[in-house]
């Protein structure tokens, strides 16, 4: 039932550009030096007789319920696993009132404050914490965090610079994104754009889509495959060698030669190379499905282009499709057996990431309540911590940094594993700022079009008489900035239709 709730809901936690001042908490630890990643410390030290108190702000009641719920059922898992006698772990409804709720929990001076999930209730509560109090939020919008604010959530631009990287070294020079028209969705494509300079990859692309429409979906795959252009040079090519071979008087060499030609071009609706190696999707698994689809309909197969997704992708019905084969994706790492049988055996539902961040956010506040480092310094340790999900730490900023692996698919329902997550944060893993990514817009393809001269042969005696033209050349600005389209039409026969 869980399976898969945490990405279900990621665009609950809406991703925003940054129109809020707020800084870093402790800045200091953020250029501190890396080592081997921290043990979490539990238990408590013997001299420590202090009552200690934790406080946890969900969605308990109402259509987040379940949300809330699974959270709450992990850290009761923990606590009822090695908290102390000393330590009170009270939970505190957001659903009803959120003001009320945090004002409630503030009330009680806790040590620590686990949550909220949503990005409103947390910039509620940055508002109105005192300043050195942390917190352990689900968020993942980059605006609602900092000030002490953190974050457990896999924060989006973690996914998306991690299959960038595997895009580069897949040789990938050019490609295009296909997203969904959503806040998020445009700031993911930021994000990727952004990730694709870095890496020396080039965009050629940016399309967006609605959410769970078909018909959206199909337009904006249309648009990425070029299918009306790739169509028209197929259909011009045809008729060009057609009209030859009724026409012309040709020798029996040149008849076979447009004879079979014209054969193969009847096999295809298209013609002509695409302007990009590679697609990156950054909806979830079932959109990802109907465009992928729908781009193999239009003429974008396996051997045009790779496809490359996100941790939208995880738990997904995607990992059965067999003609999805090859495709990747970045993901967290495999959660821990060990607590996943736990889980299993207590409440007889598998573990989503949402309960598995709940279990390393009490997990951390108890160790850094235990611990005899300061408050800040434990939870901004800056060689991480390993959790549930594998590596992680938090930055003064509030972000999270997990280590993610890549993924392919293989029609099996298990990806198969083919580069591992980084161990340690020695050499730096992420170089984006969650809070600085902005939009993107909206990009038509940057091509050259395609000319059918270039993909047949004819009797060069012929090529003055049967004229062909570029179908579909856009030429765009630099990719710094997108600019108006520019459409190129080659000085040839004016009787095509482009």
């Amino acid at each position: 039932m869980y399976k898969n709730i945490f990405f279900s809901i990621l665009s609950l936690f809406v991703i925003a550009a940054c129109t809020t001042t707020h800084n870093d908490w402790y800045g200091e630890y953020g250029d501190a030096p890396t080592g081997a990643p921290s043990t979490m410390m539990y238990g408590t030290p013997v001299a420590d007789t202090t009552t200690h108190n934790i406080a946890v702000l969900l969605p308990l009641s109402g259509d987040n319920a379940n949300i809330g719920r699974t959270i709450q059922t992990s850290i009761e898992t923990s606590v009822l696993q090695r908290a102390p006698q000393n330590l009170s772990v009270a939970f505190y409804d957001t659903a009803q009132n959120n003001s009320d709720a945090i004002s409630t929990a503030l009330a009680t001076n806790p040590d620590i404050i686990i949550g909220p999930v949503f990005a409103p209730d947390a910039k509620l509560l940055r508002a109105t914490k005192p300043e050195t109090l942390p917190v352990l939020s689900f968020t993942s919008d980059a605006d609602a965090i900092g000030n002490g604010v953190m974050t457990m959530a896999l924060m989006p631009t973690n996914g998306i610079e991690e299959i960038m990287r595997e895009m580069k070294s897949d040789k990938i020079s050019d490609y295009i994104i296909i997203a969904p028209n959503t806040p998020s969705g445009r700031l993911m494509a930021g994000a990727a754009r952004e990730s694709g300079d870095i890496n020396d990859i080039n965009i050629r692309g940016i399309f967006y889509y609605n959410e769970n429409d078909s018909e959206s979906i199909k337009n904006a795959a249309i648009d990425a495959s070029m299918n009306t252009a790739r169509t028209a040079a197929n259909n011009r090519a045809r008729a060009v060698l057609s009209d030859i071979l009724t026409n012309e008087t040709l020798t029996a060499i040149e008849k076979s030669s447009i004879s079979i030609q014209l054969d193969k071009l009847s096999k295809s609706e298209t013609m002509g190379d695409l302007p990009y190696g590679a697609v990156l999707f950054l909806g979830n698994g079932d959109d990802t499905e109907t465009l992928a689809s729908f781009l193999r309909y239009y003429g974008v197969g396996a051997r045009d282009a790779k496809f490359y997704g996100t941790p939208m992708w995880d738990g997904s019905d995607i990992t059965n499709d067999f003609t999805m084969a090859g495709a990747k994706y970045a993901a967290l790492p495999e959660s821990s057996a060990e607590f996943a049988n736990i889980y299993q055996m207590i409440y007889d539902t598998t573990p989503s990431h949402l309960a598995t961040f709940g279990y390393d956010a009490i997990n951390m506040a108890m160790g850094m309540i235990y611990s005899q480092k300061d408050h800040a310094a434990y939870l901004l340790d800056p060689s991480g911590y390993i959790g549930i999900d594998g590596l992680f730490r938090l930055r003064p900023s509030g972000v999270s940094e997990r280590a993610l692996r890549i993924v392919q698919l293989d029609g099996s329902g298990t990806p198969k594993t083919v580069r591992n997550a980084a161990e340690n944060f020695m050499i730096p893993i992420y170089n984006l700022d969650a809070r600085r990514i902005s939009d993107a817009r909206p990009m038509a393809l940057e091509t050259s079009g395609v000319n059918p001269n270039d993909y047949v042969k004819i009797p060069e005696r012929f090529r003055s008489k049967y004229t062909m033209k570029t179908f579909g050349a856009n030429l765009s600005a630099p990719q710094t900035h997108i600019s108006e389209n520019v459409i190129t039409i080659l000085p040839e026969d004016d009787s095509d239709v482009i």
